[in-house]
């Protein structure tokens, strides 16, 4: 039976209490209980370990395996052929490789994709988010995800990866489609369909625009993908179509749910809001806080690579363990007052990008991206009101993000926004 038919909460703490939508849309107080009550939990409904301590958290991310992704022979064992392709593409992805593959594929891709490479793009990105902002000025009033969150990313990545940007809202559309499998528990046999045709159409799409890159050569991360080279070892042409789709895909979510998450939080803590339009040189740090207090990545999956006992609990060998970093990332042992939204947080050493090898490498990106947005959001729109619609968080329970978020705007004074969003 699919997750998404479960209906009756659990007589114990599980993350699968997160198929209630109340507690999707504020699933803090439920990690902190599982936190302090049971940090290392056998969870039965999801046949996996759940760890929610910063320390145990942090041990998952930089020594369990990521390799978890069955095989298509695995999955023709299981009876569940119709899903190879994806599985062929999933097993190329560095996303689910240990060393030394990972490594072969990391160093390959980080030659393509370095943090000053994209720094070089904060100005064209800047221009981006300026002229999206600018188009929704004159309505009083914008849909934060559809008019910012999702056409900045989208239209970066296209550019990034050197394909038309008229193409950018099908890369949206596939990116979701594939963030079913990054975010959710298990496989859901009614999203089967939509997400195997997703990944069918993005590998084909990939596929002809490699064709075309080689033979009318341009710049983007597809080209640097085919032309990467560590000591005469180069992708394949599976690889770098596996690659580009996980880069693709958690470019565009990642950055979509931070900025969406990060302007719901801003407008929940006005005090906060106003100290940011008051002083810029904040907007790292409260881009660093955003993404610690509203992860859009709540959590991952790892297999235990050896018998372990982990407080107490023994773990055996390729046993799943579900590490939840938004749990991780307000651990009052780590963080602080850590359920305080506080934009001038010190050390502040989230976990929301993963950790060592698995740092996401995207990061970099992200950042930028998210400064940029809220470099126009409080030059441009400092007296944001959110809307009386109501908040609707999307059902996928691992990457955070809204649905929507409608604000309207225009010269209305900061005590008007306290009482909009206190409303």
């Amino acid at each position: 039976m699919p997750l998404e038919k479960v209906t009756a909460r659990p007589a114990r703490l599980s993350l699968t209490q997160l198929l209630d939508p109340e507690v999707l849309g504020n699933p803090y107080p439920l990690f902190k209980r599982m936190r302090t009550e049971d940090p290392v939990q056998w969870d039965p409904f999801l046949h996996s370990w759940v760890v929610t301590r910063y320390s145990d958290v942090l041990t998952v991310l930089r020594e369990f395996s990521a390799d978890r992704t069955p095989t298509p022979e695995h999955l023709s064992r299981m009876g569940l052929e119709s899903l190879a392709p994806i599985a062929k593409v999933m097993v190329r992805q560095m996303l689910f490789l240990d060393p030394p593959a990972h490594t072969r594929i990391r160093q390959l891709a980080a030659s393509a994709f370095t943090p000053a490479r994209v720094e070089i793009l904060r100005g064209h990105i800047r221009s981006i988010a300026k002229g999206l902002v600018d188009k929704v000025l004159s309505r009083g009033g914008m849909d934060v995800i559809a008019d910012l969150a999702e056409p900045l990313p989208y239209i970066v990545t296209a550019e990034m990866l050197g394909v038309p940007i008229a193409d950018a809202p099908q890369l949206k559309t596939w990116s979701q489609d594939f963030a079913e499998m990054l975010g959710n528990f298990q496989h859901n046999p009614e999203r089967a369909p939509r997400v195997l045709r997703s990944v069918e159409e993005m590998s084909q799409y990939f596929r002809s625009a490699i064709a075309q890159i080689r033979k009318y050569p341009r710049e983007g991360l597809i080209h640097s993908f085919l032309t990467a080279e560590v000591d005469g070892d180069r992708y394949t042409e599976e690889e770098v179509i596996a690659n580009t789709i996980i880069t693709m895909v958690g470019g565009q979510e990642t950055t979509t749910n931070l900025i969406g998450n990060g302007v719901l939080t801003l407008l929940r803590n006005p005090e906060e809001f106003a100290r940011l339009v008051g002083d810029l040189t904040l907007i790292p740090s409260a881009v660093e806080e955003m993404l610690r207090y509203e992860p859009p990545s709540q959590h991952t999956a790892r297999l235990a690579p050896r018998d372990l006992d982990f407080r107490e609990k023994r773990i055996q060998k390729r046993q799943a363990v579900i590490a939840v970093m938004a749990a991780a990332n307000r651990d009052p042992e780590r963080f602080p007052e850590p359920d305080r939204f506080d934009i001038t947080r010190k050390d502040n050493r989230h976990l929301s990008f993963g950790w060592a090898a698995h740092f996401c490498f995207g990061a970099a990106l992200a950042r930028i991206e998210g400064q940029v947005a809220f470099e126009q959001i409080v030059t441009k729109l400092p007296n944001l009101i959110l809307e009386a619609d109501p908040i609707v968080w999307r059902t996928n329970l691992g990457l955070r993000g809204l649905v929507s978020l409608a604000v309207r705007f225009g010269n209305t004074r900061s005590t008007d926004r306290q009482i909009a969003v206190s409303n």
